[in-house]
């Protein structure tokens, strides 16, 4: 007798647990909704990461003069050493 019922259980085991799993899927989004409030916002409304770097980089240089670089030579002076000078020579 057991074997008979448990063989019935088995086989309409998906037709109860779908409905149940179902319930408890659509109350815990309701409730995380809930929660946290406002979904946030679509992946068209949020900028990438590359536009929002850029725009920063925009706001950064606003009002700075751009045709003031440092010279080539000055570069140099502050470019990192060889290691033990073997590949640079001695400034006179």
């Amino acid at each position: 007798m057991w074997s008979v019922l448990w063989a019935a259980v088995r086989s309409k085991a998906p037709y109860v647990t779908f409905p149940v799993a179902f319930v408890v899927g659509l109350v815990g989004s309701q409730l995380e909704w809930f929660l946290r409030g406002d979904p946030p916002p679509t992946a068209e409304e949020e900028k990438s990461i590359s536009e929002q770097r850029e725009d920063r980089k925009l706001q950064e240089i606003v009002g700075e003069d751009l045709t003031k670089v440092v010279s080539l030579k000055d570069k140099l002076e502050f470019a990192p050493r060889a290691v033990l000078n073997r590949n640079r020579p001695e400034k006179s």
